[in-house]
């Protein structure tokens, strides 16, 4: 009897929890994806015939006349977002109702990033958000400029004198380590010299989201009780620790001799002072057309008592969201630039310019003022967001009105993710003409005007977008006028063209390395 009972409550379990799931959508009778029980809609994700954004980016694809699409992430209800106003109204109009990232199984045991500002929730994240976003003014960057363009002029340097293949995101990859080292972490290192310096190898275990970590990742999506019963975790814990060590010690030396150096240190210290305001005369938009506005709730809310682990936390966050992102996304343009030589020409002809007019000596204003730069950034950016998408949580059911006629009443209920497609709306033909094609004249001043608003996010929309687009812009431009000062970027037998995503990374990144050759520049 007692057999006959458990098997009736084990079969129960796995209807309820596995199969009944991939029904969700086709219950409530809206557009969706076909979904098998326990891995959803994300079968070609598992097998690693895809990645995990091509998947999304199919599902935009396929429903072009519906303005919300259903899928399953696993046993998760994910409600895919197409239209811009609906986009708007989500992530802008209503975001009290969607204000949260949704909760990834597998981060609850890292206690160090569920406290960073992309975990934090509710009135914690607001605090947070207002807490750091005085660090990310222009006026901010300003300050830090010259940290980062010694980065730059130094890796120029390592390639001024000799032709070099390279791996591109290998050596990208290091440029963002010491541009993080030196700007987050306060510390100087040469990772092109140094090549298994510690901080180096930490910061490429912590971001490396591949292989164990995705497979760890998966183990959390299909099994999150059982990751965290058992208090797995994702990251290296020796790594974690070896970062939040770094940054105690720097601030205790810091506090204990008086030593001020103008990096995100210092500000999270001055910030936890109350000393830290936002620059409210800083021009909001001048700093590339790819930067985003600070909401009302960064610039306005109630600031949030820093602890140390609490500044360890976003000092790790920073690594995380800035050694990934920025170095792949300067891989892409490198990519972009030695596949399209007619604008790499133009561009060093912009910069040869630049430096005869300045004297050798380029400040913040006149880095920030090049038309040309910025637009070939804002185009390779468009092509190859740093984040191909974004999520909301329903935080409570929120009433869809329909404004198509195949569509009705639609209830959005707490606890559905929101997916909105960054990826896929970049190239949208309806927005976008000829979407695969690298033109930076899209962003020239007669025509970024012509650009459908909402129609570009390349650091998401509404409150919760990047806190440090203009950090990674700035570390994007100081480092491709250095490098394309000194040499050209151009293809050689390795370089795969087109360029083909690899299925197993939680990122968009090229399955077979970029592979270019670096060519000292006949500069008469």
């Amino acid at each position: 009897m007692l057999t006959i009972i458990l098997s009736v409550i084990l079969g129960a379990l796995i209807y309820y929890k596995l199969i009944k799931p991939a029904s969700f959508w086709e219950e409530r009778n809206i557009t969706h994806a076909s979904a098998w029980p326990l891995v959803g809609s994300m079968w070609e994700s598992v097998i690693q015939k895809k990645n995990v954004n091509e998947v999304s980016t199919d599902i935009y694809n396929k429903y072009p006349n519906d303005r919300y699409v259903g899928y399953m992430q696993f046993t998760d209800p994910v409600l895919l977002i197409r239209d811009l106003d609906l986009i708007k109204q989500i992530g802008v109009k209503v975001f009290d109702n969607f204000r949260d990232h949704h909760a990834i199984a597998g981060f609850n045991a890292e206690p160090l990033f569920t406290k960073s500002l992309i975990f934090l929730e509710g009135e914690e994240w607001k605090q947070m958000r207002a807490t750091l976003s005085p660090a990310f003014t222009s006026s901010k960057m300003k300050n830090m400029y010259h940290l980062i363009y010694e980065c730059a002029e130094n890796f120029a340097k390592h390639f001024q004198d000799k032709k070099q293949d390279v791996e591109v995101k290998d050596i990208f990859s290091r440029f963002t380590n010491d541009i993080i080292a030196t700007v987050a972490f306060g510390i100087q290192i040469n990772s092109l010299e140094e090549r298994n310096n510690a901080f180096y190898l930490n910061g490429k275990s912590v971001t490396s989201f591949n292989g164990k970590q995705l497979l760890k990742f998966f183990v959390a999506q299909l099994a999150p009780q059982i990751f965290e019963f058992f208090k797995l975790c994702v990251f290296d814990q020796n790594s974690v620790k070896y970062f939040y060590n770094i940054i105690i010690d720097n601030m205790h030396k810091r506090e204990k001799e008086g030593i001020v150096r103008p990096d995100l240190i210092h500000l999270l210290m001055e910030a936890r002072k109350g000393k830290l305001k936002h620059d409210n005369s800083n021009n909001e938009g001048g700093d590339g057309f790819a930067t985003v506005e600070e909401s009302d709730i960064g610039k306005n809310f109630k600031k949030m008592e820093l602890t140390d682990e609490l500044m360890v936390a976003q000092a790790l966050l920073f690594f995380f969201a800035g050694f990934e992102t920025v170095s792949t996304g300067a891989s892409f343009l490198a990519h972009e630039l030695a596949t399209n030589p007619d604008v790499q020409r133009k561009l060093q002809e912009e910069i040869d310019s630049v430096l005869e007019e300045n004297q050798e000596k380029i400040s913040y204003i006149t880095i920030q003022s090049m038309k040309y730069l910025d637009q070939v950034i804002s185009e390779s950016l468009r092509l190859w967001p740093p984040a191909p998408q974004t999520d909301r949580l329903c935080n409570t059911d929120f009433v869809l009105e329909p404004t198509k006629p195949h569509e009705r009443r639609f209830t959005i209920e707490k606890g559905v993710t929101i997916i909105i497609p960054f990826y896929g709306i970049h190239r949208d033909p309806e927005y976008f003409p000829n979407p695969d094609k690298f033109d930076p004249e899209r962003f020239s001043d007669e025509n970024k005007a012509k650009i459908v608003p909402g129609t570009y996010m390349p650091f998401g929309v509404g409150p919760r977008n990047c806190i440090g687009s203009r950090l990674a812009l700035l570390e994007l431009k100081t480092l491709f006028f250095h490098l394309l000062s000194k040499c050209d970027i151009v293809t050689n037998s390795k370089t795969v063209i087109p360029l083909k995503i690899s299925p197993n990374n939680g990122n968009i990144t090229p399955k077979e390395g970029i592979h270019l050759t670096f060519k000292p520049r006949n500069v008469a």
